[in-house]
Order: C-alpha cells, then structure tokens, then sequence
C-alpha cells in the first residue's frame, strides 16, 4: 500500500519549528517556485510537542500542518520518537543505551534509545497514539513516517534479559541453543538462559565488533537487535493503525545499511523508504544496487527516495558538492530503478549545530537565485512533465541477485579466511557487471520466488539456509544459470560449517570440490590468464566432480587449477568462480552467463550509460536512459517511443544523443 498521488511527490524534509513565522511565509514561497508538494515534518520534534511528562503541546506543529494543507501540500508526518527529549532521559536514565564497551551513556546525539526500555517503548507509543488521535483525518496528512533512521545497538541489563527471552523462544531448549552455538568449544556450555550475557568487548569479543570467538552468539544477537528496533516500530504502528487504518506507514532506510536485516522489517512496512547518501566517490552502480535492494524489500513494488542532498553533505570528513546536472541525473536514477516519490534532506539550512553546512534546497540567506535552488525548481518543473507515468511502474528483471544479511554478517565476524573480503565489495562486483551489461536486475532475500529467473546470481552467499540450495538447483533444471562465488555454501543458519565437501548444499550444482583455500594479503595479484584479469584474496582450489574449467590460476602450486568452473545441470548452469576477480574479469564471466540468455542489453557497449526499465501499470514500457559521463552519449534508437522528458519522437534506428549527465525516459509507441 503506497500513499496515493497524481505526480511523484516532490520535496524534503521541513523543520519551521527552528524558525520564527516570517521564515514560513517565504519558505512556502520558495516551494511553490520550485515545484514543492510534500514536506517531510516533526522527524525531531518530541521535545517540542512533549515538553514535560505530563504535558503536550501540538500548537506549533498544528501551525505546521494547517499551513501546509492551506498551499495545497501534503505532509509525511513523523512521530518525532528517534531523538529523546531532555528530560526523558533524565527522569528515565534505563532509556539511555550502553555501549559495546559496557558505558552507560547519558543524554546527547540522537538515536541513543535502549530498544527494550519500557520507559522508551511506553513514552514513544503514547506519543505516535497522540498524533494519530490528532492528524489522521487531517486533510494534509500523505503518510505516516515513524521514527528515522532506525540503527544503533545496546548491552544493558534489559537487553540482556531481552535477549536471553528472545533466545528461548528462538531454540526453546538450551540443548538446541548449545548445540546451534558449539558451546562446547572452550567449555562455554549453558546450564541456564540466565548465564548468557550480550557478546560485547566485555564477554566474548576483542578489536571491535567484528572479532568473536562465538560466532554463532554474535551473529544471534544482531538478529536480535533487528527484531528489538522493529518491535519499537511496530508498537508505534499499532497505536497508528487502531486511529487510522488507511494511511500508509513507512520508516526511512539506509540502503545497504550493516546492522539491520531490512527483510526481517520489510512485511511490516506498508511501503519502502529511504535515504541516498552514496560514499564518496562511488560509481553509478552503488546507489542503483541500493535502490535495487529497496525495490526487492516489497516484491519490486515502488519505494520512496525519501533523503538525499540537493548539493552537499556534512558528516564526512571531506564533503564534495553535487556538480551541475549531478542532482537531477541521480534522481532520475532513483526513479529508474522504483522510486515514486523523490525527496530531499534538507528544504531549509539549519542555523545551528553539526547540519548546518549540510545541503538544502534553501540555504542560510533565503535566496531563490542559487544555482541549487535554480536546478531543484528545474526538476520540480520535469517532474510536473512527468505526472504519474511512472507512478506504480515495475521493472521487468529476468536477472535475480541474492542479498543476505546473515550471509553478510556471518562472514565478515568469521575468523578466516580473509577479513579483507567485505561483503559489499563483492557482491557490488557482480551487480555492477550485470547492470553495465544492460541486464534490469531484481535484488532479493534468499526467500524470494525464483521462477521468473533465468539468471540467479549468489555473489559470497556464505550461509545457505533452508530450502535454498534446492531452489537454485530447480532454476538450473529448467535450463536457467546460476552463479555462485567463492566462500559460498560454507555454514548453515547457525554458523555451523557443513560436515560435506564445500561448497557445501551447493556442490552438486556446482559439480565441484574444495579441500582448501589460500589467502593473501590485498597487493598479491594471482594471474587469471585465460580471461587477461587477476584473482585477489582468496583463492580456492577446485578439484572437478562433474564441472568444466572455464579459467585457471596462473601461479604457485596450484597453477593450472580451475578458477572459474561451469557445470551442467538439467537443461542449464552452474558457474562458480573461487576467487576475487578484478571488475574486468568478473565482467567477462558474467556477459557469458548472460549471452546465454540473450540479456546483454543493446546500448551494452555505451561506456557511461545506464540503462533501466519500468513497466507501468497500464502496460507502457518506459525505458531510461542515463548518461553518467561527462561527455555526449551518441547513440542509435533501438526502439519506438517518445522522450518523455522533452516530447521528442524517435524511430528505431534514429540518432539519439544524450547531453553529458543527460537524461531520457523513453515510452513505448
């Protein structure tokens, strides 16, 4: 259930509560210059609708609410629960969380809520009950936005007895628990439930979160702090929707965010939202992997661009600003891969404190001549173009790649082989190869259908769970191809290795061995010859049962072994490639999964194009066109359609040329 629209909703998160009314009056001026239509209002303003325990104060954010529905704007209205007011914490000091290294913090920052606080839970659902009681008839309200940003983990006392709950109703009997964990490794067998602490820098880790010597107690505890976070989120929900049953509910996302599994949260969100804030420097296919993941949260239902900046952030050390033309090419981008909403942090600066030289539609002087604000209100205008053609548009992906938390988490707290392999790097490898092809990928839990798939690809899928290695070998059965990488198919749910050949529950498919892996450090380069790449990292060494080499390792004793492998399985593939692979030949080995399928796109070979689908509700196909370079894109139409961007008609096989960091959005004839 997405908030309903005629155009995408346009605009950003709002704080006028920071400033006096003459401020709000030019404010709304701006927005109407700039195409403006939804505000983002209350993320931080408990302090301010709560100023006591006993007290509620709603004339501010009423002010806020009825001025918006007087210009014709609609509200995404937040339950302010994410930064504790003052005195909360004071009077509730359990509300404040401690740290890995067992401090009780006091109050500051924001996000610094203990999850299993009753005074939290019970203070913050009072306070969602209230505005719901208040706003759900009010004729501004668009959606419901609780809390923001969810994230952040705590070792108190309730926690851990949280958790010690949360693990006897996961494994019920502590056989199970001890067995799951291999506790009787260095003697930690569990006589009672009240014997487990929190792993933490006090209990069972060193250097950091990363290093355990329990990783199955580790690993059960971020699932643990998922499952505490969303039951924040969903006591919120509840009190909402016994107000108001229709309005949607939503909470911003990070994306590729490490410490929350966004499936596990992903049923109880009515839609998906998040926000864009890529690392420096990254390319184009980082952020469209992250929308790609958001997009695959609902079963490829539409998502929110809930945040990005419109010119610069301010938490990094160095905060490059957008250049002109970079701001409109990434939100269409957002929209190319699901996006019905595109929105910004922030629409004013603030005056004070660590965001106010962050990115804002209006900055500290008010002006409506920046170059900023010039190229938001541009956007607003195209998107007033737009309308709602694009507005519940699917993409029509063949090509699925597995995303999994556990697989993340497990392998990055592992001991061995490499803690240079990150999880992200790796499967961002595949994922950019795939989407540089031209092929429209779906990013999916390891729950997803696969049956639309003729392309399965399981980048470091290091923890295989459930029924999972059965359906991958049921897409290779019916002539599909599925793709696996090294230290893929090493443990079970628990962490446990398997007691079989690895890789595992994927062997078969794979039709491959492996007694042993090498690893090295990141500048040992171990030559790929037959693909001119290298392998990096780790190196897995093959034995066939079944597979055929495609590429070998070009040095040390294990020269001549396969690196790359494919197998035959039913009417179609296995490939499994053993080692880290530079970008260049891990596009080589995935264009040749894909030729197989006729799924390298046309405009494949345009370096610094981007291409994507979406498939309207009423059957239209819209294809994007992104230049990502700083250079003219001349290419050839391969279809019929209309630009619907600048109204051109283009025939098949006429020039079509994209500006430098140019956009098209070509619908079908």
């Amino acid at each position: 259930m997405s908030p309903s629209s005629a155009k995408i909703p346009y605009g950003g998160d709002y704080n006028p509560e920071q400033w006096p009314q003459e401020f709000w009056d030019a404010d709304h001026r701006l927005f109407t210059r700039a195409g403006i239509d939804t505000l983002t209002v209350g993320v931080f303003s408990w302090s301010l609708t709560q100023p006591a325990e006993d007290t509620y104060d709603f004339t501010v954010l009423d002010r806020v609410l009825d001025r918006a529905a007087a210009e014709g704007r609609q509200v995404c209205l937040a339950t302010g629960t994410a930064a504790l007011p003052p005195w909360l914490a004071k009077a509730y000091p359990e509300v404040n969380r401690t740290d890995f290294e067992g401090r009780r913090h006091r109050y500051g920052q924001r996000h610094t809520f203990c999850p299993s606080s009753p005074a939290y839970r019970g203070l913050a659902t009072a306070m969602a009950a209230r505005l719901a009681e208040r706003y759900a008839q009010h004729p501004a309200l668009l959606a419901w936005h609780i809390n923001n940003e969810y994230g952040g983990v705590c070792y108190c006392d309730l926690c851990a007895g949280a958790f010690r709950d949360w693990l006897r109703n996961k494994y019920v009997s502590l056989d199970a628990l001890n067995d799951a964990w291999w506790t009787t490794f260095w003697s930690h067998r569990y006589t009672s439930f009240e014997e487990i602490e929190p792993p933490s820098a006090l209990t069972e880790h060193w250097r950091g979160p990363d290093r355990t010597a329990f990783q199955g107690i580790t690993l059960d505890y971020f699932r643990f702090t998922t499952d505490a976070l969303l039951g924040c989120f969903l006591a919120e929900k509840e009190v909402i929707r016994t107000r108001d049953p229709v309005t949607p509910v939503t909470t911003n996302f990070m994306g590729m965010f490490r410490p929350l599994d966004y499936h596990r949260w992903a049923p109880h969100l009515d839609f998906a939202s998040w926000d864009s804030y890529p690392p420096l420097d990254a390319p184009p296919t980082w952020p469209a992997l992250a929308h790609d993941l958001m997009r695959g949260l609902k079963d490829g239902a539409p998502f929110w661009l809930m945040e990005q900046t419109p010119s610069t952030t301010a938490c990094r050390d160095v905060n490059p600003l957008r250049r002109p033309g970079e701001l409109r090419l990434a939100t269409f981008q957002a929209i190319a891969h699901g996006a019905d909403a595109a929105l910004y942090f922030q629409m004013r600066a603030s005056r004070g404190a660590c965001e106010k030289y962050h990115g804002a539609v209006i900055g500290h002087a008010g002006r409506d001549d920046t170059r900023v604000f010039r190229e938001v209100a541009a956007l607003g205008a195209e998107l007033e173009t737009l309308g709602d053609a694009t507005l519940g548009a699917r993409t029509p992906s063949r090509t699925a790649l597995l995303f999994d938390w556990d697989s993340w988490w497990a392998l990055e707290i592992s001991d061995g082989p490499s803690r240079l392999v990150k999880y992200q790097e790796v499967v961002h490898a595949y994922y950019r190869a795939a989407r540089e092809a031209g092929a429209d990928v779906d990013v999916v839990p390891h729950t997803a259908d696969l049956a639309p798939y003729d392309v399965v690809l399981a980048p470091a899928l290091h923890m295989v769970k459930g029924d999972l290695a059965a359906r991958l070998e049921a897409v290779a059965e019916r002539g599909g191809t599925v793709l696996a990488t090294f230290l893929s198919g090493r443990v079970d749910e628990h962490d446990r290795a398997f007691l079989t050949d690895v890789p595992g529950p994927l062997a078969p498919l794979m039709g491959i061995r492996i007694d042993e892996w090498d690893s090295r450090q990141a500048e040992f380069a171990q030559p790929i010859p037959e693909l001119a790449s290298a392998g990096r990292l780790v190196f897995e060494i093959v034995q066939l049962r079944g597979a055929e080499t495609v590429a070998t390792y070009g040095s040390d004793f294990y020269a001549g072994t396969p690196a790359v492998t494919r197998n035959a399985f039913g009417r179609g593939e296995g490939w499994y490639v053993a080692t880290a692979l530079d970008q260049p030949g891990v596009d080589q080995v995935v264009r040749r999964v894909l030729s197989r399928h006729d799924l390298i796109g046309p405009y494949a070979d345009h370096e610094g194009l981007e291409t994507a689908a979406r498939i309207a509700p009423d059957g239209t196909r819209l294809l994007f066109l992104l230049n990502h370079s700083a250079q003219p894109a001349g290419l050839t139409a391969h279809t019929i359609g209309t630009d619907l961007l600048s109204g051109k008609k283009v025939e098949a096989g006429d020039p079509l040329t994209l500006d430098p960091l140019g956009v098209a959005v070509l619908r079908a004839q």
